[in-house]
């Protein structure tokens, strides 16, 4: 295994062939209709519900059914990709995505409208770990590998803000229908795309599956999400939360002593969280991501019920925040050569704990530049800033025949810890009364001290030779 100090320093100029960007498009295009997914409902649900007639339950699970099956299912499609072939992983989980959204658009009952989008979920799982793998095995390290990372980091940062957007628009101008309708064509298109550009490749030296821990993983984490969802509607203490939980932690309990004791050929190998930069990737990105989640959802609320915006005015005002995300992403190669890896985590981080602390000082007077965006632009400017950082040092640190299964990880990381974070966020939100922006302050503050601790968290990832600029960068004021 290899440790990220062994890599190539970032953003120095290495003598590689430059990044084949029309697949460094494709995979980006992928990761965005993933990411994009989990939030273009939101503002879609009331029509649905008009539509349908979902009831409170059903609306719940049109969103958290897509959640619960891309978090259950990362890790299984991050190591299908390294098994049996990224290309092929790619187009069968872009297939599934794409049968599934057409489904669900043309769906007449809730039953069929909540399977289809777990089926979508099961798909984004397969698809959203290739991506970052096709990436890191096609480009050699070095600053073209940088920029592509930075580009995937930019676009799946961004799917969650142009969700609430794109989902007012097309609810708004069309039906709710073409927000699922829409993924049809475009998948069709990405995979005629991909049998053209993509070549095969698969980890040699791994056979076979862990079936026992794919087993035992995949129910563990389906059944500690289930059970955490049920936590805004029931509390933590309820038995329809604290029973599945439970029935989580043991079989998550089983994977591990399977891949420690039995596991012939491991699903998860555990040798790989030896290294630091894996490690200490995972914790930040749990961290980040249980913050993450909160402000889309959050501000959401807090525009539609307490400023009375319209689903489009509030889709419309988080374009700042897109943006912010998509500036900050495209200059971290940049950044990440002059100051490095570690001081780019830890700045970006405080950024966005700085914009939280901002956000959580809001009124029902708070105007749209002092109340909604300039907060906003810190909160995801900074957490632009830390995504590729993230990715590189968690890829960094193994080989290419493991980065589908750091990469199902590092994306099932920030899922579990986003809906873990979103719950715990809703119920102490809701406990909460007072004036009308007391439940979000709160929620606010809380990611702030969240966000705060993910800066400590960046300490546990290994120095890299950037992170000390040497005798020639400082006599050229680098």
């Amino acid at each position: 295994m290899k440790n990220v100090a062994d890599s190539p320093p970032y953003g120095r100029s290495t003598a590689q062939p430059p990044a084949p960007w029309p697949i460094v498009g494709l995979v980006c295009l992928a990761q965005f209709m993933m990411v994009l997914d989990v939030s273009i409902v939101n503002v879609a649900l009331p029509a649905m519900e008009s539509d349908l007639r979902l009831g409170a339950e059903g609306l719940q699970w049109v969103v958290n059914g897509y959640i619960l099956t891309f978090a259950g299912f990362l890790l299984l499609g991050g190591r299908a990709a390294d098994l049996f072939g990224r290309r092929r992983t790619f187009v069968v989980g872009l297939a599934v995505f794409a049968i599934a959204s057409l489904a669900g658009g043309l769906a007449t009952t809730p039953a069929l409208l909540i399977a289809a989008r777990a089926i979508q979920g099961l798909g984004a799982a397969v698809v959203a770990p290739a991506t970052l793998t096709i990436l890191t095995t096609t480009i050699p390290a070095g600053p073209a590998r940088a920029r592509a990372i930075a580009t995937w980091g930019a676009v799946g940062a961004a799917g969650g803000a142009v969700g609430s957007i794109a989902g007012g628009l097309l609810t708004d101008y069309l039906s709710w229908r073409w927000i699922l309708l829409i993924n049809a064509p475009i998948g069709v298109a990405a995979i005629i795309a991909a049998l053209r550009l993509l070549a095969e490749s698969r980890d040699a030296g791994t056979r076979g599956l862990d079936l026992a821990g794919a087993i035992t993983v995949t129910l563990g984490l389906l059944a500690l999400e289930f059970g955490v969802l049920q936590t805004p509607a029931y509390g933590w203490g309820s038995s329809r939360a604290l029973i599945p939980m439970g029935v989580g932690v043991l079989a998550l309990a089983a994977f591990v002593l399977i891949q420690a004791r039995f596991a012939r050929a491991p699903l998860m190998p555990l040798r790989v969280f030896r290294a630091r930069s894996v490690s200490g990737a995972l914790l930040v990105q749990f961290l980040l991501g249980a913050a993450g989640f909160a402000v889309w959802y959050f501000l959401s609320l807090y525009m539609q019920q307490v400023l009375h915006y319209s689903a489009l005015q509030a889709g419309l005002a988080f374009l700042p925040h897109t943006l912010a995300i998509i500036v900050a992403s495209k200059a971290t190669p940049r950044l990440l050569g002059r100051v490095g890896l570690r001081p780019l985590l830890v700045a970006g981080t405080l950024i966005s704990a700085a914009g939280f602390a901002w956000q959580a000082t809001i009124t029902p007077e708070s105007g749209l530049l002092t109340g909604i965006v300039l907060p906003g632009v810190l909160i995801t400017g900074g957490m632009g800033l830390t995504s590729a950082p993230i990715a590189m040092a968690a890829t960094a640190g193994v080989g290419p025949g493991e980065a589908g299964l750091v990469s199902g990880i590092l994306n099932s990381s920030r899922q579990v810890s986003g809906s873990l974070g979103l719950a715990a966020l809703t119920t102490l939100a809701a406990a909460h009364t007072g004036t009308p922006t007391s439940p979000y302050a709160l929620a606010f503050w809380a990611c702030t001290g969240v966000v705060a601790a993910g800066a400590l968290a960046v300490l546990a990832l290994p120095k890299t030779r950037r992170d000390v600029p040497d005798a020639r960068d400082r006599r050229q004021g680098k």
